[in-house]
């Protein structure tokens, strides 16, 4: 991830932001850090995000601007910690069981 001062412009994998992410919503929460801060304008973005899904991608997106941001100024942390922007999610898959079919589900009962 590359931020620097700049006009604004936000590429992910050598694309724009708005071509990378389909919806609306996902390109506004990736943005999410620059638009509680309101420098969005100050910056441009240069993004190379492998693995996982889309919306995955879109967290660690945001992940990395806030983290960047901060690297930049530590005093705006507070104000993105506050929204919750300074945490990984930290979800992961949940292990497959022996003598189960999958993490959870189990092989189907049969009485007889």
């Amino acid at each position: 991830m590359i931020l620097k001062p700049g006009t604004g412009k936000r590429t992910i994998n050598g694309r724009d932001f708005k071509d990378y992410f389909h919806s609306e919503v996902q390109n506004m929460i990736a943005n999410l850090p620059f638009a509680i801060l309101g420098n969005a304008e100050e910056w441009d973005v240069e993004v190379t995000a492998r693995g996982g899904g889309i919306a995955g991608q879109m967290g660690a997106v945001r992940l990395g601007i806030a983290r960047a941001l901060v690297a930049n100024d530590a005093e705006v942390k507070p104000a993105l910690k506050k929204e919750g922007l300074m945490t990984r999610d930290a979800r992961a898959v949940e292990r497959k069981k022996f003598g189960r079919k999958k993490a959870r589900k189990h092989f189907q009962f049969s009485k007889r």
